[in-house]
C-alpha cells in the first residue's frame, strides 16, 4: 500500500498545475489577464475592443459594468469608454491594433470596486 501511495501523490502533484492553467485560456481568440474580479479577455479589432469576463473558466453574468480603455501604440495614446453589452464590455472607435500594442483596462463590474488589467497584444 505504501508503494502505491507515493507514486499516486507524485502524479497528482504534477497534474494539478496543468488543470489550474486551463482556466486562463483565451476562449474568444484574445489575450487573457487574471484580476481580482475574475479573468478578463481582451479581443482587439481596429474598430472594436471587447472584454469578456469569466470566473474559473465560466462566463460571468454581468448585471452592471463600466470603465475605460487606454490603448498605447508607440507614442500614441487612444482612450475609449467601455459600455455593457449583454455579458461583455465593448468600446467602439478607431484603434491601431498591432503586435506590441499595450492596452490598459480599468473596469468596475457588478458594483464592486474597480480593477485594472494590462494587456500586451501579440
Amino acid at each position: 500500500m505504501k508503494r502505491l501511495l507515493f507514486p499516486l501523490l507524485f502524479a497528482s502533484a504534477i497534474a494539478l498545475p496543468a488543470l489550474a492553467a486551463e482556466d486562463h485560456v483565451a476562449k474568444h481568440g484574445g489575450v487573457v489577464v487574471e484580476t481580482k474580479a475574475g479573468d478578463i479577455e481582451l479581443v482587439a479589432k481596429p474598430d472594436l475592443m471587447v472584454l469578456h469576463v469569466s470566473d474559473h473558466g465560466k462566463a460571468m453574468k454581468l448585471s452592471s459594468g463600466s470603465g475605460k480603455l487606454t490603448v498605447f501604440n508607440g507614442n500614441e495614446k487612444t482612450e475609449a469608454v467601455l459600455a455593457l453589452v449583454g455579458d461583455k464590455l465593448e468600446a467602439k472607435g478607431s484603434f491601431k491594433v498591432a503586435a506590441g500594442t499595450k492596452v490598459l483596462a480599468e473596469v468596475s463590474l457588478n458594483g464592486k470596486p474597480a480593477v485594472s488589467a494590462r494587456f500586451a497584444l501579440k
